[in-house]
């Protein structure tokens, strides 16, 4: 077999997975991602790693070794055109190029569409504009530009999909969406990120579907660090705040000091069922939310969570706490607990733990939440939602559906 037919059938066979996964739902998504040869976008990879529709393709780096620019996983592109929507005829802006994307796009909107791709990076566009030449899309847009301010010489769009982790929504986003235009983008929110789709309703977004998933985080204006705060005592437990840092973080000097609270709720889990709601809710009540680490290196045993590099926590004051699993006694599932330390612990995890309750009987198999985007400004009393999260352009909120109803 010839490298070409090699690739076809490595590609449909990737095709197949995502269709019998329930990623691809359409057959103009399923057609778009037969047809376009992804090695070619991917030349970096050997064929079995481009085909694997869960394997994403680094194609840049930095000094350190970390990643700039990648070619997604399968996937996650399925996933985020099927939420984009795309039909022929339409025009759309990608931004974070890489070329494979935009010429899946270009698939979509067929010779009556346009597609525009914008990346900060010129060596990124450099290449973006010589594979898609190459691969027969030479109608894709390719601009060199920092996409903070848009691209408003080519709007307005019917949808705009965004390839890179955003902190935030610009206003110019917004801005250069057709009426009732959609935007999907992989938003960070406490530290977690979501791929949603929003459709515009004038100056606001409303969230039609979020999905989990994880992304290059946006470069130039738009990109944002969390806070990383080392708890005093210890070099090994590190809690990461993509906002809300403690005003006064020395509160938690003595924590470690102390004896370790645990408190079991009930909840259970099966062993591959997901709940991804759990984090968003947590991250919707708890104040002080943010994501603990444990290095492994300097390990002592002082908290004991159940994934040491990636734990929902919260601090409050000078106490902070964790959420972390148990066995149950048949070994077919796991129940959630909280430990926590410092000189409230028993307070705090016992509130942690009534949410993990409350979360079970009200938000658990549901859709999640409606997730809204203002402008930056908006009075609170204009908005809805449960929390509302303060970004530079913009207000996000977060609105979770009464016990028995769908969002």
């Amino acid at each position: 077999m010839n490298a070409a037919d090699r690739a076809a059938r490595l590609r449909d066979e990737a095709v197949d997975t995502l269709v019998a996964g329930g990623t691809v739902t359409t057959k103009e998504v399923e057609s778009a991602l037969r047809k376009v040869p992804r090695h070619l976008f991917a030349r970096e990879a050997p064929l079995e790693d481009v085909y694997d529709a869960y394997r994403a393709v680094v194609t840049k780096t930095d000094e350190y070794g970390v990643a700039q620019s990648s070619v997604s996983a399968p996937q996650v592109q399925a996933m985020m055109l099927e939420q984009a929507g795309i039909a022929p005829g339409a025009r759309v802006l990608e931004i974070g190029s890489g070329g494979y994307n935009a010429a899946l796009v270009a698939e979509l909107v067929g010779e009556a569409g346009e597609v525009t791709t914008v990346d900060i990076d010129p060596d990124v566009t450099a290449r973006a504009r010589r594979l898609l030449d190459e691969a027969g899309y030479s109608r894709v847009r390719v601009v060199t530009s920092d996409a903070e301010e848009g691209v408003p010489q080519h709007a307005r769009y019917d949808a705009i999909v965004v390839t890179a982790g955003a902190w935030d929504i610009p206003c110019a986003w917004v801005r250069d969406l057709a009426p009732h235009g959609r935007l999907v983008v992989p938003l960070r929110m406490r530290g977690l990120t979501r791929s949603i789709s929003f459709n515009r309703h004038g100056d606001h977004l409303a969230s039609t579907s979020a999905l989990v998933c994880g992304f290059v985080p946006m470069r130039g204006a738009g990109a944002h660090r969390e806070t990383l705060l080392l708890v005093n005592g210890t070099d090994e437990i590190g809690l990461r705040f993509d906002d809300g840092m403690p005003i006064q973080p020395q509160e938690l000097d003595n924590a470690v000091r102390t004896p370790r609270a645990e408190v079991w709720s009930g909840v259970t889990l099966g062993r591959q069922e997901p709940f991804d709601t759990l984090q968003l809710y947590l991250a919707t009540v708890l104040g002080g939310f943010c994501i603990m680490a444990v290095d492994p290196t300097l390990d002592s045993g002082v908290v004991a969570p159940t994934n040491k590099r990636y734990s929902l926590a919260a601090v409050a004051g000078d106490t902070f706490a964790y959420v972390t699993t148990r066995r149950t006694d048949d070994e077919s599932s796991v129940e959630f607990g909280v430990h926590a330390l410092g000189p409230h612990r028993q307070q705090l995890a016992e509130e942690i733990a009534a949410h993990l309750r409350r979360w079970n009987e009200t938000v658990r198999g549901g859709s999640g939440p409606t997730i809204g985007v203002y402008p930056a400004g908006t009075p609170t009393d204009q908005l809805p939602g449960e929390r509302v999260i303060d970004k530079r352009h913009s207000r996000i909120t977060l609105s979770w559906p009464s016990p028995g109803e769908t969002s």
